[in-house]
């Protein structure tokens, strides 16, 4: 499990994905969520603009990351 800090409030899912390598663009994000599963929280999500927040828990694939913003 990869903890993610950031400095802000809040960052949207299309951010995560790039931050940790998964896209190159926030254009991708799109067709990256209609091909890959991602859960939020263990529920499904499939929206590139949802805001992730602090103690967030995304999991794609066998990949499991955290949000921090402690």
């Amino acid at each position: 499990m990869e903890i993610i800090k950031i400095d802000t409030e809040f960052i949207t899912l299309s951010q995560l994905l790039k931050i940790v390598g998964l896209i190159d663009t926030g254009g991708q994000a799109k067709y990256f969520l209609l091909e890959n599963e991602v859960l939020l929280n263990n529920e499904l999500e499939s929206r590139r603009g949802k805001k992730l927040y602090n103690k967030d828990h995304i999991k794609i694939g066998n990949l499991e990351f955290i949000i921090s913003n402690d």
